[in-house]
């Protein structure tokens, strides 16, 4: 009951912030925004403030914020005023407004990864201990040295370094450190940990810090930072196949394996670390949301902003029904991957596939079964395409 609480409140708090930043920059805009709901599903509560229905429904999760006009039709009837339709809102207002839902993301990521550096101490990028054997040694790194970037990246946290070589793929990395207040420069080569089942550097750090004053504000900068970086990669990994079926997780999968997991290993250790560790998977959940959106995918924003751009460079805007077409689309799309994720889920919690299942129930039903058969064994055929090009 507490993972569900709390899947809830976190899901509900990054999908609100995210219709929230829409409803606000619509109302600015004065764009006619038909309801703003909390939840899904029938209505609980409702209660009309202007043009707005504002309504509490019966699932707590998630949220919307519906435009009149959004869909490419007038909501209205004919003779009405259309003035604070979608359509007829100026381009830019269009723009700000769909751009605000993830933007809102965003701004809640930052204030998150601010009160977290104000709860929890951070761990500076510090060699506080070279493995022996190691690339580091190898390449005259010495305990105390500073990391300040490799490949040219930079490094703010040891986070960062742990992504470096979580995601890095062979060859010679170049490393920039600071020893006693110089700068230094060396070149080494990780070497692949059998127990760790990747590459590691060979340096370890204890080296916690307290933060105070602006260096809050600055380290809130670079947790969002090291959040985008590590989604970008994320992403950039499961286009080039190196994800493997497991590591995808739908709703419920966040909820089972992240939130619940995360949960029953820090309950003991007091609420405090409870908290730090929810505030931490809302805010990687807040930031995948906002660059998931950006994406150019139709009926995502980042869809529909294609449409906007050229609509502001060319001054013709695409007609809505095809538009509206698109969108469809990619609608379908989704509604397909989340039965997939939904089944992804159950496959890795409960150890048995659909297939399984109704072929226990009825072996007669052949049909079923057939259907079930190749829609899953197409599923996983794609996916063992992208792991056999895993390097």
């Amino acid at each position: 009951m507490v993972t569900l609480i709390l899947f809830v409140l976190i899901f509900g708090v990054v999908v609100i912030s995210h219709e929230f930043g829409h409803f606000l920059l619509a109302k600015a805009n004065g764009i006619h925004v038909i309801e703003f709901s909390v939840g899904m599903g029938p209505n609980l509560f409702s209660f009309q403030k202007g043009d707005t229905k504002y309504s509490l429904k019966l699932l707590p999760i998630g949220g919307a914020c519906m435009f009149e006009g959004e869909d490419g039709l007038n909501e209205k009837e004919d003779g009405e005023d259309h003035s604070g339709s979608f359509l007829n809102a100026n381009v830019w207002a269009r723009i700000s407004t769909v751009l605000a839902g993830p933007v809102f993301n965003f701004i809640l990521g930052f204030i998150i990864a601010f009160i977290m550096v104000n709860l929890i101490v951070i761990r500076d990028p510090v060699a506080t201990e070279i493995v022996d054997g190691g690339a580091a040694q190898e390449a005259g790194l010495q305990p105390g040295d500073r990391i300040l970037s490799l490949n040219g990246s930079k490094i703010h946290l040891y986070e960062e370094i742990q992504l470096f070589t979580l995601t890095y793929r062979g060859g010679n990395v170049t490393v920039q450190y600071e020893r006693d207040g110089v700068k230094g420069t060396t070149t080494l080569t990780p070497k692949y940990d059998e127990s760790a089942g990747r590459y590691m550097i060979g340096i370890s750090n204890a080296d916690f810090v307290q933060l105070s004053g602006l260096d809050c504000f600055r380290y809130s900068w670079y947790e969002m930072r090291y959040c985008v970086t590590m989604t970008w990669k994320s992403l950039a990994m499961l286009v080039q196949g190196q994800v493997s079926r497991q590591d995808v997780a739908g709703p419920v999968g966040i909820a089972v394996n992240v939130v619940g997991k995360t949960y029953e290993s820090t309950k003991d250790y007091g609420w405090q670390n409870v908290l730090v560790n929810m505030l931490n998977i809302t805010l990687m959940l807040t930031v995948n949301l906002g660059i998931l959106n950006l994406l150019p995918i139709p009926a995502l924003d980042g869809g529909r902003l294609v449409f906007l751009i050229w609509e502001a460079i060319t001054h013709k805007p695409v007609p809505p029904e095809k538009e509206g077409m698109v969108h469809f689309i990619g609608l379908v799309f989704f509604m397909v991957l989340m039965v997939f994720l939904l089944f992804n889920d159950l496959v890795y919690i409960f150890g048995y596939s659909i297939r399984d299942i109704l072929l226990s129930v009825d072996k007669e039903h052949t049909a079923w079964y057939a259907l079930f058969t190749f829609a899953e064994d197409a599923i996983l055929i794609s996916f063992s395409c992208r792991s056999a090009n895993k390097p």
